[in-house]
């Protein structure tokens, strides 16, 4: 072989990205929101199905992210609330089943905070949606012969920006979000 066509595929193999793929463990996951109630309070939901897959390459410290929420899901700790919220006034879950967020690449080290910035889809809204990472931490599963990844996420958004104004300015727009992830290796 030449010594140029050597050189270029030994480049080429350089460049070859070793992601490894995780899946979302939905029993760890759950996105929790708090939104003011007109002053008085501060409350709180959450989602109890997450789903989606996530990749890392550990060595060049990045990864990418595919997450789905099933919007019906949803749990204010009364039935009667969460239908309320399943309704047209707030998810409108009929027509729009699950909320989406896509993060094609994104920088991690492990042990370190950083930026999550991808895009959000809610209520057929596609918004840029920059999450904050509070840790990082992979390390053998301590029951499953796997290696499991974890961190905090947190954003703030305004639901306003999704099309979702029922109840302003009483009921807040701005939105706190936090998520405690976990996704198990794949085998």
């Amino acid at each position: 072989m030449k010594p140029s066509l050597l050189l270029l595929a030994l480049i080429s193999l350089t460049t070859v990205v070793h992601a490894e793929t995780y899946t979302i463990d939905g029993r760890h996951t759950y996105p929790v929101f708090e939104v003011d109630h007109y002053g008085f309070t501060i409350q709180r939901g959450r989602f109890s199905k997450t789903s989606g897959k996530l990749e890392l390459d550990h060595g060049r410290q990045q990864g990418s992210v595919d997450v789905t929420i099933d919007a019906a899901s949803i749990d204010m700790g009364l039935e009667e609330w969460n239908k309320h919220m399943r309704g047209e006034r707030f998810f409108n879950v009929e027509r729009f089943p699950t909320l989406h967020f896509v993060a094609p690449r994104f920088h991690v080290a492990s042990g370190q905070a950083g930026r999550v910035e991808g895009e959000l889809t809610l209520l057929g809204v596609t918004r840029p949606v920059t999450l904050e990472m509070t840790r990082v931490k992979c390390a053998k599963h301590p029951v499953l012969p796997r290696e499991l990844c974890g961190t905090n996420l947190e954003t703030t958004l305004r639901r306003s920006d999704f099309g979702m104004t029922y109840g302003a300015p009483g009921i807040g727009d701005e939105i706190k979000i936090m998520i405690a992830v976990e996704a198990i290796k794949d085998s």
